[in-house]
């Protein structure tokens, strides 16, 4: 499952870049990854207050608010 939890946090990674947002602690959650399966989650980590407000506005513009 690591390979498929990789694969998330890069999309992911990859689709914040294309709206101009770094998280730079975005990884998979090495404890729940040593589990495997469906429930591995994905540490989005810290950003500061400007990412948090990037990222408010560019969720509220795909929302259509």
């Amino acid at each position: 499952m690591t390979d498929t939890a990789d694969r998330a946090v890069e999309r992911l990674r990859a689709a914040l870049r294309d709206v101009g947002i770094v998280l730079p602690s975005l990884r998979v959650d090495p404890v729940t990854e040593l589990y495997g399966g469906r429930n591995t989650l994905v540490d989005l980590g810290s950003c500061n207050l400007d990412v948090a407000a990037r990222l408010a506005a560019v969720l509220a513009e795909r929302a259509g608010g």
